[in-house]
């Protein structure tokens, strides 16, 4: 058996969860999400604990049994506590700036640069610098953050652009400079 799959699927305190079928849907504080498990699947409940079981042992469906066990995994933890991503901004003048259903981010374009938060998430700017990403379901944030940190990806030489707090950027080194053996030993 898949070491993913096997495993019990708690349900956590204040998320309701109904299977209807080949769908799965939970319901808590943060939203609702559901997901459609395929045919070679089954999901079951017991004393709240979500099962899933798989029906043969092909290499297809022994892949599918892990990740539907984890996307429903996710999906209870999403309405209960919800996903958070944080980007940094770094560079002279670049800055984010947070509005009702966008982003607006200045990062070195002669024009700012909008982005669209779908529905569902929210964007926050505690700071310029500083952008919070929340939301119930972890692919929605995981591609929105994705999606930000793709219109200035950090750079090597001076670190300039977005990056997911604490990465770690690799920095180059800059062109040396060559001093007095270049062009005057010609």
């Amino acid at each position: 058996m898949s070491r993913i799959g096997r495993l019990a699927i708690p349900v956590p305190q204040g998320a309701k969860i109904t299977l209807e079928g080949a769908t799965v849907r939970a319901e808590g504080s943060k939203g609702k999400l559901s997901v459609t498990v395929p045919g070679t699947l089954s999901v079951t409940m017991k004393d709240s604990l979500v099962h899933v079981q798989r029906a043969n042992d092909l290499k297809n469906v022994k892949a599918l049994h892990g990740l539907y066990r984890s996307l429903i995994a996710n999906m209870l933890h999403g309405v209960t506590q919800g996903f958070v991503k944080e980007l940094e901004v770094q560079g002279v003048g670049y800055r984010a700036q947070a509005q009702p259903k966008q982003l607006s981010l200045t990062v070195g374009f002669s024009h700012p640069v909008v982005v669209p938060v779908p529905e569902g998430l929210t964007v926050e700017t505690p700071k310029p610098t500083t952008i919070i990403v929340k939301g119930a379901d972890r692919h929605l944030v995981g591609q929105l953050a994705a999606t930000i940190r793709r219109v200035a990806v950090p750079e090597p030489y001076k670190g300039k652009g977005i990056r997911y707090a604490g990465e770690a950027v690799r920095r180059k080194a800059g062109k040396a400079a060559t001093g007095s053996k270049g062009a005057a030993s010609a």
